[in-house]
């Protein structure tokens, strides 16, 4: 038998569907990987890259797993509903987003700690309401 070895890794294969462009979007504004993803989905890389690059949409018993691995809902995730948004060019945004999903490993207590002063500084700063007391 005669056995060739390619030169270089095949070039990647970009999305074919709607559901493919959402998946790596969403995937990627996480900051995750296609085995990142797989293992938190309980599944494989290889599953991943189908589901990105080739498949309408992913069997009906990856839906829940992906869906919480992503943190969006099924129908975010299979595009009923637009799902919440990141800025994918922009790195800082991945690492902000990182950053947030490692507060979950945090104590109850120092989680609603995190966020009493997210939602503090949010509404002081962001949307023109303070969190102060008006005279």
């Amino acid at each position: 038998m005669d056995f060739t070895i390619a030169p270089a890794m095949p070039a990647k294969k970009p999305p074919q569907t709607a559901f493919g462009k959402r998946l790596v979007a969403l995937r990627q504004a996480r900051g995750l990987t296609q085995i990142e993803l797989a293992k938190a989905a309980e599944t494989t890389q290889r599953a991943i890259s189908y589901y990105e690059t080739e498949a309408e949409f992913p069997i009906a018993s990856a839906l829940i797993p992906l869906a919480r691995a992503l943190r969006v809902t099924t129908d975010e995730l299979l595009g009923a509903k637009p799902a919440i948004k990141l800025e994918q060019g922009k790195p800082q945004n991945r690492r902000l987003w990182k950053r947030f999903q490692r507060m979950a490993s945090l104590p109850e207590r120092d989680q609603r700690a995190v966020i009493r002063l997210i939602n503090s500084l949010t509404a002081s700063n962001g949307n023109g309401h303070s969190s102060t007391a008006h005279p």
